[in-house]
Order: C-alpha cells, then sequence, then structure tokens
C-alpha cells in the first residue's frame, strides 16, 4: 500500500510539475518576455503614429475637440502615447522579476513610477504658460517639481540597483537554496502568473471605463474622472501592497531573520507610500513620492550592512 501510495503522489506531482512547467514557459520564460518586447514597442510605434494623425485631424478641424481633450491638443502631447506602453511592459518585467529577486522586483515599481513622473512631464509640457509669474501658475509649478523629481529619482534608482548589485554577488558565492526556499521560490512563481491575467484585466477595464467615461458618457461629468495619470496604476499598487503582504506572510516558513523581515516590511512601507501620492496633488505628490523610494534606498543600504555583522548560524 505505502509503495502505491508514492506511485501516485508521484504521477501527481508531475502532472502538477507539467501545468506549472507549461504555464512558466508561455507567462514567465525569457522567450516570452523577449516577444512581449517585440509586440509592445511595435504597438507603441504604431499607437503614436495614429496619435499623431488624430492630431492632425483635429487641427484641420474635420472633427471638434472638447475643452478636456488635453491629449490631442499638441503633437508633443503624443509622446505620452508611447511612454504609457512602455510602463506597460515595465510592469510585465515588474511581475516577470518578482520570483527572481525581490530587491529587483521593488526596483522595477520604482522605475515605473518614474516613468509615470516622466510621462506626466511630456503631457503637461503643450500647456506651460510662459510667464513671469511662473511659480504661481499651477501647471508650471507642478512641471517644476516633476522635473526636479525625475532627476532625484534616477539617482535614487541608480544607488538602489548598485546596492542589489553588491548583494547579489555576495549571495552566488553562497550554498544552493534549501528545498524549504525553493518552494517558497516556486510560491512567488505561482503568484506571479496570476498577476499577469489580473494586471491585464484591470488595464483593459481602466482604459475602456477612461474612454467611455471621456468621449461618451452621457452626463460628461469630467471633474468626476480619475486624472489619466491615475488610471490603472492607483489599482495596481494597491494589488501590489497586497501581494507584497502575502509574500511577506509565506516567506516565515523559510526564515525568520530579523534583517529579512525589516527589509521587506520596509519594501512594503515604500509601496503604500508610492499608493498614498496618487490620492496627493503639488508638491505633496512629489514628496510622497521621492520619500518613498529614499525610503526604499535606505532600507536596502542598512540590511546590507545588517547582513555582515549576521551570526553565520543564524536562519
Amino acid at each position: 500500500m505505502n509503495a502505491l501510495r508514492t506511485i501516485i503522489e508521484k504521477i501527481n506531482m508531475n502532472k502538477s510539475d507539467k501545468v506549472f512547467n507549461f504555464f512558466y514557459s508561455k507567462l514567465l520564460s525569457e522567450k516570452t518576455k523577449d516577444k512581449s518586447e517585440t509586440i509592445i514597442v511595435s504597438i507603441a510605434i504604431v499607437c503614436f503614429i495614429l496619435h499623431l494623425l488624430l492630431i492632425a485631424l483635429v487641427d484641420l478641424n474635420v472633427f471638434q475637440l472638447r475643452d478636456y481633450s488635453k491629449l490631442l491638443s499638441s503633437p508633443i502631447a503624443a509622446i505620452y502615447t508611447p511612454f504609457s506602453f512602455i510602463l506597460v511592459y515595465e510592469v510585465y518585467l515588474l511581475v516577470y522579476y518578482l520570483p527572481k529577486s525581490t530587491s529587483t522586483y521593488i526596483g522595477k515599481q520604482y522605475e515605473i513610477i518614474a516613468l509615470i513622473i516622466i510621462r506626466r512631464v511630456f503631457k503637461d509640457l503643450s500647456h506651460l504658460e510662459f510667464t513671469l509669474d511662473w511659480f504661481n501658475e499651477k501647471n508650471d509649478l507642478q512641471f517644476t517639481y516633476d522635473l526636479a523629481a525625475t532627476i532625484i529619482l534616477f539617482f535614487l534608482i541608480f544607488i538602489f540597483y548598485r546596492l542589489n548589485q553588491k548583494k547579489e554577488e555576495q549571495q552566488t558565492e553562497k550554498k544552493p537554496f534549501s528545498p524549504a526556499m525553493a518552494k517558497f521560490i516556486k510560491l512567488k512563481n505561482i503568484i506571479a502568473m496570476c498577476l499577469i491575467p489580473v494586471f491585464l484585466i484591470l488595464a483593459v477595464y481602466s482604459f475602456g471605463h477612461w474612454v467611455y467615461e471621456s468621449f461618451f458618457s452621457i452626463t460628461q461629468m469630467v471633474d468626476s474622472i480619475k486624472d489619466i495619470n491615475k488610471i490603472f496604476f492607483d489599482d495596481f499598487f494597491l494589488i501590489l501592497i497586497l501581494t507584497d503582504v502575502l509574500l511577506l506572510l509565506f516567506s516565515f516558513l523559510h526564515t525568520d531573520r530579523f534583517s529579512k523581515v525589516i527589509r521587506n516590511s520596509g519594501f512594503i512601507i515604500s509601496t503604500i507610500l508610492l499608493k498614498l501620492s496618487f490620492g496627493a496633488e503639488g508638491i505633496l505628490n512629489t514628496i510622497l513620492i521621492i520619500v518613498a523610494v529614499l525610503f526604499g534606498v535606505t532600507i536596502l543600504a542598512i540590511h546590507n550592512q545588517y547582513e555582515k555583522i549576521i551570526i553565520p548560524n543564524n536562519t
């Protein structure tokens, strides 16, 4: 009976491994990543050209432009479109790196928020008012904040990846993963595979809802519509927070090291601050974003130093 039970367990395990490998190859493999990059870049180029054509039709008065359709008011605003698709690819990369490296996964979050700010800069470039009262104009002031934030974020992300690179170089010299760690990595792969269709559905729904409210809604309550920069990403970061908390809880199954717990908890706080930034405007929005990334960089730097003094037998 025991032998028969062992055989049945092996058969079931082989089936589950086949299912796992099938979805992994379709969603998270290197080949899928490269193919996704090619497809998204191609779509971005086509949509960029279409956006420019729409702007030309507006200029030629082929159809009337509503006051709030700022994305059709200037050729410069068309840059917003390809950046949106670059962000889509960054979202995929974030999910792709989730099972591979926690720090890289967090770094992708920071890249996404930086690209959102850059995309906002391109959108607002065509609406600047060059006056002597530059710092009294709301749009001009936000543009200034975003330029400064872009430089600061770029530098902080650079520091973050430098710190992560040093840590990964140290880890390559360590022994192979334990069985518990291997199971945790497989769990992260499963979560990542589940996140891809979730984010895809959320992206389609968010875009469709914005298009309907902006151009087809009978009420035309434009003021109640979300800022276009917040579409998808407000809910996106909420899902990331829930995912990070879930991963933190599961991480206790393979380690209870204080440094890891604090690091992962700090990353969750950083993500929460990024989520909160979407509910703020003006300089508060910029401050929350910079503080969020700075907090993550600081947590990683302290964690790396703390690991150097950890007792070797501590697990």
